[in-house]
C-alpha cells in the first residue's frame, strides 16, 4: 500500500474514532445537561414556594399576589398557577402574561404555607412560656392585620423578625389608615389553652405543646395555605437534535480526508526528490542535492542527507587524492629502482656496495611510507593495538630524547629536556608507552629536520591541574600561516621543495594526531616564521 493510501486510511480511522468518541461525549454530556436541568427544577421549584411563602409572610395577605407570580414565572421559565386550599383561584402566569392558560400536569400540588415558624420560649419555666407564646398569638394577629392593610392601601409593609419567629412589622406613619393597635393584656382564652396544655403534657411536652397552641390559634389569622401547580400539561420534554450531529461528524470528515490528501502530497513531493537523489547516490552521483524548504521534519532529514551526500563527496575526494599522493610518492623511486634493477640485469651498471646501500636505503624509505599508511589506517578505523599501563611522561621524553640524541648531534641540533620534578608523584597517564614515544618521536624528527645547524630543540613537561602538557619546540624557520591549517593532512609539505630524503614521508603528523586523538587526548601547533615551532600535547593525569 503506498504511503498516501496509508496516511488518508490513518486519517479517517482517527476522524471517525474521533467523531464516535465525541458523540458518546456528548451523548454523556447530554444526559448530565438533562439531570443538571432536573436539580435546576427543583431550584426553581423551591424559589417559587419560598417566594410565594415570603409573600404571605411580609404581607399578612394574598392580595396583590399577582405581581409577584407574574416576576417568579418570568425569572424561572415556569407555567405557574396558584389557588386556595378552597379551589379559589389567586394567579395564572398565562392569564397574566396575556395568555390562554393552559391545562396544569396532573401532578399534587405544592403546598405553600405563610405561618410564622413559631420558635418556642426557654421552656425551664413552663408558666413563663406559656405568657410568652399566649402574648405572641395576641401580636401575630395585630400584626397580619397591620401589614395586610398596608397591602391594601398600596404600600410595601416593610417586616422584621423577632426572636421567636414572628413578624414584627416596621410601623409606617405615612399610612395613618393602618395605625396598628397594641394589645394590652393577654388573651384569655388562649392563656387558659395553655395552661391547660402544659397541664396535660407535662415539663416534656411543653415545647411541642406550645407549638400545636400556636399553630391552632394563628391559622386563622394567617393567610390561607396555597396550592401551586407548575408546567402544562403533555409538554414534550427537550430532546436532543442529531442532525446537527450528523452535519459535524460529516463535515470533519471530509475536512480529515482533505487534509489527509493535502498533507500525503505535502509529504510526498519531498520524499520523491530524496528517493530520486538516494538513487543517483547509490549510482556514484555524489554532486546530487536535494532542494531544502521549510523547518519541518521532511526538511531536517532533507538537510541531513545533503550533508550525507556531501561528507560522502568529501571523502571519495580525500581517497582520490591519498590514492593519487600515494601514487606520486611511489612512482618516482620505484621506478628508480626498476631502472636500477634493469641496468644491473642488462649489465651496464656493476653492482658496487655503495649502490647496493643506495637501493636498500631506498626500498627502506618506501617500507617506511607503507609501514605508515598501515598505522595510520589501522587508527583511523579505530583497529590500532594500544597497550595502555600507567606511564611516566618524564622517563618517556627522556628515552625520546635518548633516541634522538644521534640524529640530533648528526645535524648540528642541541636536543633539551626541559622539566623540573615537583615534589609530588611523578607525572602518570594511561597510555601506550610506545605509541606515544612513536607521536613524540616524529614531533622530534620533524623539528630537527626544520631547525639549521646549531639551533635547539626542546622537550618539555608542564603539570597543569589534571592535565599534562608537553611541548616540542624548535628554533627553525617557521611555518606560514596560511599552512598551519594543512600542516595534519596526508603528504603534506609545509616547504614544497622539500623532498623524501629532508621532508619525511609526509604520514608523520597525521599518525601523530590520530594517536594523540585515541588518547583522548589534543594536539595543537603554533609557528611564527623565522623563529620557530611549537607542538603542544595535552593528556589527562592518572
Amino acid at each position: 500500500m503506498s504511503f498516501r493510501l496509508r496516511v488518508l486510511g490513518l486519517l479517517l480511522f482517527v476522524a471517525v474514532a474521533a467523531t464516535a468518541a465525541t458523540a458518546s461525549l456528548t451523548w454523556r454530556q447530554a444526559t448530565g445537561a438533562v439531570e443538571e436541568s432536573v436539580t435546576a427544577s427543583r431550584a426553581e421549584t423551591g424559589r417559587i414556594t419560598t417566594g410565594l411563602r415570603d409573600y404571605g409572610y411580609r404581607h399578612g395577605t394574598w392580595h396583590g399576589v399577582s405581581p409577584a407570580v407574574l416576576a417568579l414565572a418570568e425569572d424561572t421559565g415556569q407555567r405557574i398557577r396558584v389557588s386556595t386550599e378552597d379551589g379559589v383561584l389567586l394567579a395564572d402566569s398565562d392569564t397574566l402574561a396575556g395568555r390562554k392558560p393552559r391545562q396544569v400536569k396532573a401532578e399534587p400540588p405544592l403546598l405553600v404555607d405563610p405561618a410564622p415558624r413559631f420558635r418556642v420560649p426557654d421552656a425551664s419555666f413552663p408558666e413563663s412560656a406559656a405568657k410568652i407564646t399566649a402574648f405572641e398569638i395576641g401580636q401575630y394577629g395585630h400584626n397580619v392585620r397591620y401589614t395586610a392593610c398596608l397591602t391594601r392601601a398600596g404600600a410595601v409593609p416593610r417586616v422584621r423578625t423577632d426572636e421567636f419567629g414572628t413578624p414584627a412589622p416596621v410601623l409606617d406613619p405615612s399610612r395613618p389608615q393602618c395605625r396598628r393597635t397594641k394589645a394590652t393584656r393577654l388573651p384569655d382564652p388562649v392563656l387558659r389553652d395553655t395552661r391547660a396544655c402544659l397541664e396535660e403534657q407535662g415539663a416534656d411536652g411543653v415545647n411541642a405543646c406550645l407549638q400545636r397552641i400556636f399553630r391552632e390559634r394563628t391559622a386563622a389569622t394567617a393567610p390561607p395555605r396555597l396550592e401551586v401547580r407548575l408546567g402544562v400539561r403533555n409538554e414534550a420534554p427537550p430532546g436532543l437534535d442529531i442532525a446537527p450531529t450528523v452535519l459535524v461528524a460529516a463535515g470533519v470528515a471530509l475536512a480529515v480526508a482533505a487534509a489527509a490528501l493535502l498533507l500525503s502530497r505535502t509529504v510526498l513531493r519531498p520524499v520523491r526528490a530524496l528517493t530520486a537523489a538516494t538513487r543517483s547516490l547509490g549510482e556514484g552521483d555524489l554532486a546530487r542535492r536535494v532542494p531544502v524548504t521549510g523547518r519541518d521534519e521532511i526538511a531536517a532529514l532533507a538537510r541531513d542527507f545533503n550533508r550525507m551526500a556531501t561528507s560522502l563527496q568529501r571523502s571519495e575526494d580525500r581517497q582520490r587524492r591519498l590514492t593519487g599522493d600515494i601514487a606520486h610518492e611511489l612512482r618516482t623511486p620505484l621506478a628508480n629502482l626498476r631502472g636500477y634493477v634493469e641496468a644491473l640485469q642488462d649489465g651496464y651498471v656493476e653492482a658496487t656496495p655503495e649502490l647496493l646501500d643506495s637501493l636498500h636505503e631506498e626500498v627502506m624509505l618506501q617500507q617506511r611510507i607503507v609501514d605508515d599508511l598501515q598505522d595510520l589506517a589501522l587508527a583511523e578505523a579505530g583497529a590500532l593495538t594500544y597497550h595502555r599501563a600507567e606511564t611516566d611522561l618524564a622517563e618517556l621524553l627522556e628515552t625520546c630524547r635518548t633516541a634522538q640524541l644521534p640524529r640530533a648531534e648528526h645535524a648540528g641540533v642541541d636536543l633539551v629536556l626541559s622539566y623540573e620534578p615537583a615534589d609530588g608523584p611523578p607525572l602518570l597517564v594511561h597510555a601506550d608507552p610506545d605509541r606515544l614515544r612513536q607521536a613524540i618521536g616524529n614531533l622530534v624528527g620533524n623539528a630537527i629536520r626544520a631547525t639549521s645547524d646549531g639551533g635547539t630543540v626542546t622537550l618539555a613537561l608542564v603539570p597543569h591541574g589534571e592535565l599534562a602538557i608537553l611541548y616540542v619546540r624548535d628554533t627553525g624557520h617557521g611555518i606560514p600561516p596560511d599552512d598551519l591549517p594543512h600542516l595534519f593532512d596526508r603528504f603534506w609539505r609545509a616547504d614544497a621543495a622539500r623532498g623524501r630524503a629532508t621532508g619525511g614521508s609526509g604520514l608523520g603528523l597525521s599518525i601523530v594526531r590520530q594517536i594523540v586523538r585515541d588518547h583522548d587526548g589534543t594536539v595543537d601547533v603554533e609557528s611564527t616564521v623565522g623563529e620557530g615551532t611549537t607542538f603542544t600535547i595535552v593528556l589527562d593525569r592518572v
